[in-house]
């Protein structure tokens, strides 16, 4: 029950939720103490993944075990993949019937306003040396000029890599064995192989839109704001299963729906399966969901029992800084791919500037912003 009050509660990012489940799970219930929910954050931060719902996943692995695990991640993502699902039907619903779109015209330009504040953001938080500066450089350069889904794991791999060789700055740290279970790793990866295989075989949409989500689910680091990017690339520009104002649409949407941000996934899922379909949008929803979610589930199953010992190793924290570089360049190539078309007029392009205003200098809720937006698209 305290799950599903959150799930219908938290908006906004990660920052908020954590904050949120520290009033809710600690000091209300004292399920854990705020030391152990900091230092789960803390794990889930550095693993591919949405870091919110991760968090609540790890809680519940930490009281009950994985069953327990199981049904916090059902819960807590539940109520966002149905309001996503809904959003998805009634913009097809729209569109089919040749009602106008452009009471959307205002939050368009401000889920862009949301990205670029979110990349500067993140940048800012984990970058701190000209290393780091030069790898989202180049990311950004590289994402934006090879907008192919195959450049996420190429930069975000090699990022981490590169990085790794710095390992002598990081202080030394005592170490002790680490006893590795390999099962949900195991899992993960059978998983994407049969789903893979399954989608190449059948061509099967549903399985190879679950596969694709899979795989972008395992390679995310950095939360919803860098997801974002991501499918933008493959589901839009590659592939296109949506078109820009759907997916801009469908961003702004995850600002005002509760949960997590992650829930993106579910709107382009149903979208992409449209044309089967209000049958197919829900299927599309609920594959969507599923892929993206579970393999952030099976890396928390796999590194909870020892990240003690692993966040010890120079390597693995020198390398952190890389992927995080690597993945505020994409972010930041996703939001110059959505901002140029707008550069030629001067309403999306006076509402980017203004909504970035806002988010820096007020403390105005994100749903707030985007239900204006929403009113001043239907008045004017």
């Amino acid at each position: 029950m305290d799950i599903l009050l959150l799930s219908l509660t938290a908006f906004g990012g990660p920052q908020v939720h954590l904050m949120m489940m520290i009033e809710r799970l600690v000091r209300q219930r004292r399920y854990i103490t705020e030391e152990e929910l900091l230092e789960l954050q803390a794990l889930c931060s550095v693993l591919p993944g949405p870091s919110s719902t991760q968090t609540v996943t790890a809680i519940g692995l930490k009281i009950g075990g994985q069953p327990l695990a199981y049904l916090t991640l059902i819960v807590w993502s539940l109520p966002a993949m149905i309001l996503m699902t809904m959003a998805a039907i009634g913009i097809h619903y729209l569109e089919r019937h040749s009602i106008s779109l452009q009471f959307t015209k205002f939050v368009g330009p401000m889920a862009v306003a949301f990205l670029m504040y979110g990349a500067s953001s993140i940048a800012r938080k984990v970058i701190h040396n000209t290393q780091g500066w030069s790898f989202l450089i180049i990311s950004t350069i590289l994402a934006y000029m090879y907008p192919s889904p195959y450049m996420t794991p190429v930069l975000i791999i090699t990022g981490g890599i590169a990085a790794s060789l710095n390992f002598k700055k990081h202080e030394v740290m005592e170490k002790s064995p680490i006893h590795i279970l390999w099962r949900p790793i195991i899992f993960w990866i059978s998983v994407l192989i049969v789903a893979a295989v399954v989608g190449k075989l059948t061509n099967s949409l549903p399985v190879r839109l679950f596969e694709n989500f899979y795989r972008n689910g395992s390679l995310v680091f950095g939360g919803g704001q860098v997801l974002i990017p991501i499918l933008y690339n493959e589901f839009v520009e590659f592939k296109h299963y949506l078109t820009d104002q759907e997916f801009l649409a469908g961003m702004a949407l995850t600002q005002v729906v509760p949960g997590p941000v992650f829930s993106i996934a579910t709107f382009v899922g149903s979208i992409s399966l449209q044309s089967a379909g209000i049958t197919g949008q829900i299927i599309g929803g609920f594959v969507a969901t599923a892929g993206i979610f579970l393999p952030g589930t099976f890396f928390i199953f796999f590194a909870y029992p020892f990240w003690d010992q692993l966040k010890r190793y120079r390597g693995i924290r020198a390398s952190l800084e890389g992927i995080h570089a690597a993945s505020c360049g994409l972010t930041i190539a996703a939001a110059i791919s959505l901002f140029q078309p707008m550069m030629n007029n001067w309403q999306p392009l006076f509402t980017v500037i203004c909504t970035i205003l806002v988010l820096t200098f007020s403390k105005v809720p994100s749903y707030v912003i985007i239900i204006a937006g929403l009113v001043l698209g239907l008045v004017f």
